[in-house]
């Protein structure tokens, strides 16, 4: 239950423009959260990855819990990537550091991923209800 609040406040946090449009007054919450944004994104990759690494180590579960093993797999693929948005700008200035020419096709690339955040977050919002959900229905 805590992985899907968790993935809920992540998408709130990649895509503030749709709680911008329903609460007009989160504006300032968010605008508080923007400077760590891309550190919270990274942190995020990092646990989305250690999901998938634990979804594919207990494909045991796949067996007896099916539904229930889909759903982590999907979120943490979900948490990996939106974490990856969020935390490309870190990640970019980590890695610039070695390589000058470096930072250019970072930016292209990040131009490129860009129009997937807004999908990517309404998709994390999704999945982390469902989690919720699934949580109480298929307890193992």
């Amino acid at each position: 239950m805590i992985y899907g609040i968790s993935l809920i406040l992540l998408s709130i946090i990649a895509v503030p423009s749709l709680i911008l449009s329903k609460k007009p007054n989160a504006k300032e919450l968010l605008d508080k959260v923007q400077p760590y944004q891309g550190w919270i994104g990274l942190i995020f990759s990092i646990f989305g990855i250690w999901g998938i690494i634990s979804s594919l180590l207990s494909l045991n579960l796949l067996g007896s819990a099916p539904i229930w093993w889909v759903t982590l797999f999907v979120g943490s693929i979900v948490e990996a990537t939106l974490g990856f948005l969020l935390g490309f700008p870190v990640i970019s200035k980590m890695l610039s550091k070695n390589a000058p020419d470096y930072e250019q096709k970072s930016r292209k690339i990040r131009e490129k991923l860009v129009p997937l955040q807004g999908k990517l977050g309404i998709l994390g919002v999704i999945s982390g209800i469902w989690i919720i959900t699934a949580s109480f229905l298929f307890t193992v």
